[in-house]
């Protein structure tokens, strides 16, 4: 089973668990892994110290999370490609889910109990409407 595997990063500890985990079925299926980070808007400010002045936006900072966790699973043997996209998380991955025709989803169980389950979550969202497998990772323990 070859084809792409799409696994959603912010980051945090929780969802690098879920990238190690689709990192080894990636590398155990011959797939390509596509760490994608989903932002909220895309804002930029600009900083200035002295002379220097650099321009910071979220784009640019999801970018930079999608790489570096794309990088540090590529150094596993798996082969990796990344991106950061604007919307919400779940929409996110499923968007990019359909236009690569990936084979499945890697997502966490993060905010899956109780009542953040029932208003909803990436997980519970991707897994009722994504067009291929999708795979929910313990994360939360």
């Amino acid at each position: 089973m070859t084809g792409i595997i799409i696994v959603g990063v912010d980051g945090n500890s929780t969802s690098m668990k879920a990238a190690r985990v689709a990192a080894s079925l990636a590398k155990a299926t011959d797939s390509t892994l596509r760490v994608v980070t989903a932002y909220g808007a895309d804002k930029t400010e600009k900083v200035e110290i002295g002379n220097d002045e650099w321009f910071l936006s979220t784009a640019d900072e999801a970018e930079r999370v999608a790489q570096r966790v794309a990088e540090e699973l590529k150094a596993s043997g798996v082969k990796t490609e990344y991106t950061a996209a604007l919307g919400k998380p779940a929409e996110v991955l499923l968007e990019e889910a359909e236009m690569r025709q990936a084979t499945m989803i890697v997502v966490g169980n993060v905010r899956m109990q109780g009542l953040k389950r029932v208003l909803g979550s990436v997980a519970n969202a991707v897994s009722h409407n994504a067009p291929c497998d999708v795979y929910i990772v313990k994360t939360d323990g």
